[in-house]
């Protein structure tokens, strides 16, 4: 892993093929949710993974957030390391929404969406702060919380339904990534007021995003987890949601990665190995 900075934007490149793959991540997460699929990648290919403001190592970037923001975010990081109309581009839950909207603006040769990306409307008179906390759960507690040791840190995420069954040390590193703060009271990197405005954005935008999805001249492909955020049966994505999706779009790929959730759809050997062989084939 190769790390560089895009004003102020922090960037890492897996693999060191010319055929370039823009990786985008979720909510709460950081580029290092794509290290198991950049180790992955076929000869000639690399990954460029980056921390979106409010994350990571680019923290300390201001707002305004919200998605468009982020897509914006995303073509400059595109220039930067001179991906053309050949370059793909992919995105895991929020970060595929993203990809979504940054796909509307330029030419990529394939797009993915990896467990997101089809838009989730609101039912009407729902609240979207309501909404946010009922989705994203312990992603959005931890944010407030302080931890005494990075131990404690990786306790919490041991815990989580998601990583239950599916700990490796690709989740750990992940985990590791996402600590800053002083010893006694470490905390995630991810910026609270970042992700809630993102959420926010992400609930009440179903419009423009689909506007977003319509556009996309590029080959569009959907890889969904069957399971969801808590490792629950039904998925982010459910099937009717993606079938709706699909007959809108008939260019639209719709395809489920078996036994894997919203999370180890990319930290999971096999799935892993499958978001790869998408990507680059």
């Amino acid at each position: 892993m190769r790390v560089d900075e895009v004003g102020g934007l922090r960037i890492a490149v897996f693999g060191d093929g010319p055929r370039v793959i823009i990786a985008v991540h979720g909510i709460s997460a950081s580029l290092m949710a794509w290290a198991a699929v950049g180790r992955r990648l076929p000869e000639g290919w690399s990954m460029v993974a980056m921390d979106l403001r409010g994350r990571g190592h680019s923290a300390g970037l201001p707002g305004p957030y919200g998605l468009p923001r982020h897509a914006e975010d995303v073509l400059r990081v595109a220039d930067h390391v001179g991906a053309d109309d050949g370059a793909v581009l992919t995105g895991h839950s929020m970060g595929a929404y993203v990809a979504a909207l940054a796909a509307a603006r330029r030419s990529f040769a394939r797009v993915v969406l990896v467990d997101g990306g089809l838009p989730l409307p609101l039912p009407p008179g729902t609240d979207p702060d309501t909404a946010l906390a009922a989705t994203l759960g312990p992603a959005l507690a931890r944010l407030s919380r302080t931890f005494a040791t990075p131990d404690d840190y990786v306790a919490f995420f041991r815990a989580h339904p998601a990583f239950a069954r599916s700990w490796n040390d690709d989740v750990e590193a992940y985990v590791r990534y996402d600590l800053t703060g002083p010893p006694g009271a470490l905390r995630s990197r991810a910026v609270e007021d970042a992700v809630r405005e993102d959420g926010r954005w992400l609930l009440t935008g179903a419009e423009e995003l689909g506007t977003a999805l319509a556009s996309i001249e590029a080959p569009l492909r959907v890889l969904r987890a069957p399971r969801g955020l808590l490792d629950q049966e039904i998925g982010m994505l459910p099937d009717e949601l993606a079938a709706a999706w699909t007959a809108r779009l008939p260019h639209l790929e719709d395809e489920v990665v078996p036994d894997c959730n919203h999370y180890t759809i990319l930290f999971e050997e096999r799935c892993a190995s499958l978001v790869a062989a998408r990507l680059t084939g």
